[in-house]
């Protein structure tokens, strides 16, 4: 819906410097700005108009205008609000107006109240308090900052490099979690001092200090019910989640890929138009089956054709607009469907989350298909571990490896890249931070739990919530665009990790029970599809002279010298480059760090 941008503590001209703040955000919100100046208090927001497009225009007052609230997202059950406080004032039609409503009626528990994604900064004037909220999965992005007695806060890390109490430095302690993750899987960001609100909290500001509470908290009461009953109560679940999702006051559009989760959105909510890319690989080109799928529901499908020219002239631009480095490839696959999408719509639907709630990563069925190794004794499989360890990383003792070490040893999402020992080898810095610190809080919090359901939580909590969303959200704003996420909602959740293991995954397939309400309604045989995700062509290009010679030149730029073994680098991309090795997914990890380092500490233009 928009961007939004502020800070606490006097400074001159302050009017200007949130407006250069959100200026720096506008692709988040074109249609227009709107400002609160008084005192100590900036607020600002730039608005991508969707609900209530005259009456919505922030920062918005309460009617006795003591309440003020800039606001990033969308509230699906507004209505149904409005119509519970239907003795407030109301002035608009607009869902933002909700916010200030249910503040003042249900005070700091408000975001229970809510259903929808979700940033907003509430000031209180009279009590001068900020109160600060981001939805329970993360969909829309909060950042904060505070240095010399003021407090940043904004939809983008990039919108304070324009206030004159930040101060732009480098966290480098972050980047050995980064080569294991592919993302930033901490509150920490790699901007020292600016930190991440997590999911599902509230920060309040009051008086010099930030006090952060969880509102939220993910939970599995596994309940086995009649499995027809429960396939049914998941399709209807998920159209109506999708029926909330298709709230607007301007027309929603769809992505569409090949698979059974986006196939299952459109197939439910039947926009009009439709969004797929391809790539000019054959093999990588699966936009058939979307067109297919687009023609027996007799809607529109629009297609983009990515070359490898087009796809490394722009990463530049998209590490820039996700503030921090990240390297699953699909990420500037999302970027250009949602530029296609952009020159018809301002809002479209997308299939993310349904893997993380409802069991779709093969990894998962290691919990079926290898019960029986898993009755050895424990100490026998980590005997074998322990030798394995010293073998090369290849398929099966990468196996033997992982079912020697319990998942808290071992587990840090179903993405990771790089291994701590590896780690250690490449970088020329001390890693200070363990994967096991950072993934320890929420192995504590489902202790007892099945490793099915941990590793679900592991992935939820920062797979999905930390990288996947952040990619979402990043992508389509950057083209002024509005994603929504219907598989990424409470009374989805709350169905799915009700589900046992059995109608998660079972030896022949993942999504087992999503599957089949999903057949319900699609009219193809997408519902049948093994998980790939955006399949990108990386791999063959990295074999190509052109792109083999811009990644050889990064890891001998001036920052890959200062942090890495850049001798390890170029070997093991001479191996991947000659067919020796697969090395794709660690060299690109490496890359895409050193090009978004070019491009904030070393002012590389985008």
């Amino acid at each position: 819906m928009c961007g939004i941008a502020g800070f606490v503590g006097k400074e001159k001209n302050m009017k200007k410097i949130v407006k250069g703040m959100t200026d720096r955000i506008r692709h988040r919100g074109p249609d227009g700005e709107g400002f609160f100046v008084r005192g100590d208090v900036a607020l600002a927001q730039r608005r991508l108009s969707i609900i209530d497009i005259e009456g919505g225009r922030q920062p918005m007052f309460s009617k006795d205008e003591n309440l003020v609230v800039v606001y990033n997202g969308e509230i699906y059950n507004y209505q149904e609000i409005k119509e519970e406080l239907k003795d407030y004032p109301w002035q608009t039609n607009s869902d933002t107006e909700v916010l200030l409503a249910g503040y003042q009626k249900w005070g700091k528990d408000l975001p229970n109240h809510l259903r929808g994604m979700f940033a907003f900064a509430l000031y209180d004037i009279k009590n001068k308090t900020l109160f600060c909220a981001r939805d329970p999965f993360g969909i829309k992005p909060f950042y904060y900052y505070q240095n010399e007695g003021s407090f940043l806060f904004a939809s983008e890390i990039k919108a304070f490099l324009d206030h004159p109490k930040f101060e732009k430095k480098f966290n480098e302690k972050l980047l050995s979690s980064y080569l294991s993750f592919s993302f930033t899987p901490t509150t920490e960001t790699f901007f020292e001092g600016v930190k991440r609100l997590d999911a599902g909290c509230t920060l309040t500001y009051q008086n010099g200090e930030i006090t952060i509470d969880k509102y939220y908290k993910l939970e599995f009461p596994i309940k086995k019910g009649n499995y027809k009953k429960t396939v049914e109560k998941i399709g209807d679940t998920m159209a109506s989640s999708v029926k909330y999702h298709m709230i607007s006051d301007v027309e929603v559009g769809s992505f569409l890929s090949s698979g059974i989760d986006s196939s299952y959105i459109v197939s439910l909510a039947k926009p009009d138009k439709t969004y797929t890319i391809g790539y000019d690989l054959p093999r990588y080109n699966e936009s058939n089956y979307a067109k297919d799928l687009a023609e027996k529901l007799n809607i529109q499908n629009k297609q983009k054709i990515i070359t490898k020219e087009e796809y490394m002239e722009v990463l530049d631009k998209v590490l820039y607009h996700m503030d921090e480095p990240a390297s699953d490839p699909a990420i500037v696959a999302l970027y250009f469907v949602s530029k296609l999408a952009s020159e018809d719509v301002k809002v479209v639907l997308s299939g993310e989350g349904a893997d993380e709630f409802f069991g779709g990563y093969n990894s998962y069925r290691e919990e079926v298909d290898y019960s029986i190794y898993n009755k050895i004794p424990n100490f026998i499989r980590r005997a074998i571990a322990k030798i394995c360890l010293h073998l090369p990383p290849i398929r099966g003792i990468n196996f033997l490896v992982r079912r020697g070490l319990t998942l808290e040893e071992n587990y840090i999402g179903v993405n990771k890249v790089w291994t701590e020992k590896e780690v250690k080898k490449l970088l020329k810095i001390p890693v200070t931070i363990s994967n096991q610190e950072i993934t320890k809080p929420v192995y504590d919090e489902f202790k007892g739990e099945s490793d099915l359901v941990k590793m679900q939580a592991i992935d939820i909590n920062f797979w999905l919530m930390k990288d996947i969303l952040q990619k979402a959200d990043r992508m389509t704003m950057a083209n002024s665009l509005e994603g929504r996420v219907p598989f990424v909602d409470k009374e989805v959740f709350d169905i799915a990790a009700s589900l046992p293991l059995e109608y998660k995954v079972t030896k022949e397939n993942t999504k087992v029970a999503l599957r089949d309400a999903a057949k319900e309604v699609i009219p193809t045989e997408a519902y049948k599809k093994k998980k790939l995700g955006f399949p990108v062509p990386i791999r063959d290009w990295m074999r190509e002279d052109d792109v083999y010679r811009t990644i050889q030149k990064a890891f001998v730029s001036k920052v890959s010298q200062k942090y890495f073994n850049v001798k390890k680098l170029l070997k093991m991309l001479e191996e991947h480059k000659s067919g020796k090795k697969d090395h794709y997914r660690k060299l690109w990890n490496v890359f895409c760090f050193i090009r978004w380092y070019q491009v904030f500490f070393e002012n590389k233009d985008v």
